[in-house]
């Protein structure tokens, strides 16, 4: 029996402008159905270089759905259900940093959660967990993304946190001085609860930030508008591309749980005793949870 987490299947969730994976062969598209709803999109499912890739346009195809409205559990309870074991997201970001440039791409390590519209947790009353958090981003995963993306020639920054804005619209000139001194570096809309859930199905995740505006605190640059977005955002889908390319080869061949515990993430997490479960949660968890309550 193979340990937890094997054979590793990547999945790949595409922010805006990033709604297909070139390159991949054996393609087909599978709608997943979860007990938590619908995902964003139908998967496409297809092999790059011997190594299998999931795929999911994170606001749907033609991006329908704003940040608030995605189902981030059916999505991550749905790659599970597909056998994903890892994680790369991909997500337009504002910089709120003089040296990230829009066009520069930045493996994020830090999270800070602001958002409050969205169900955080596949667990709850019933059944409650609590998995650590403390490093949400794979370092394992982060040092393949960053080896793959010097191979390929892509600049890639290492390290910096991602304030997660609520949405739908951008920050207040107040609010991006404030992240700043938070010590934020860049500022998006979708990668919590979706790191959080991800760390909860036990899989291995991390986010390749790409900058497409400085939001709207520097003197000498235009406030962020959706047309000065869509222009970056075109090129930097190029790039995430071509990094998904080289990056896939590199995930296969792990015959062993993921050294940084994401694959057993919940083996100290369940706090509710098992004569107290609900059996009505517990069948919703059988994909995310199955594992440690078998």
């Amino acid at each position: 029996m193979s340990e937890p987490g094997c054979p590793p299947i990547v999945g790949v969730i595409g922010g805006s402008g990033l709604y297909e994976i070139a390159g991949l062969t054996n393609v087909r598209q599978e709608s997943v159905a979860t007990p938590f709803g619908a995902p964003s999109d139908e998967f496409i499912i297809g092999e790059l270089e011997g190594q299998k890739i999931i795929f999911l346009p994170r606001h749907g195809k033609g991006h329908p759905l704003p940040p608030s409205k995605l189902n981030f559990r059916a999505n991550i309870d749905a790659l599970k259900r597909l056998g994903v074991t890892e994680i790369i997201s991909l997500s337009a970001v504002g910089s709120l940093r003089e040296d990230l440039a829009p066009g520069d791409f930045i493996i994020v390590d830090q999270f800070i959660d602001r958002t409050f519209a969205r169900e955080k947790s596949f667990f709850g009353e019933g059944c409650v967990a609590h998995v650590s958090m403390a490093e949400p981003v794979c370092s394992r995963l982060g040092d393949a993304v960053e080896t793959a993306a010097g191979d390929a020639g892509i600049p890639m920054k290492r390290g910096g946190t991602y304030l997660v804005m609520e949405g739908p619209q951008f920050s207040t000139r107040a609010e991006s001085m404030l992240y700043r001194q938070w010590g934020c570096d860049v500022i998006g809309m979708t990668n919590m609860p979706e790191a959080k859930l991800a760390r909860e199905a036990e899989m291995c995740y991390a986010t390749v930030a790409m900058v497409t505006d400085y939001d709207c605190w520097h003197d000498d640059h235009d406030d962020v508008s959706v047309d000065a977005v869509i222009q970056v955002l075109m090129g930097n889908a190029d790039k995430a591309r071509t990094l998904v390319r080289t990056l896939a080869p590199r995930l296969s061949g792990r015959d062993m749980a993921c050294s940084a515990g994401c694959h057993t993430a919940l083996d100290s997490a369940l706090i509710t005793a098992p004569e107290a479960r609900d059996p009505a949660i517990l069948s919703r968890l059988d994909a995310v949870a199955g594992r440690v309550l078998a």
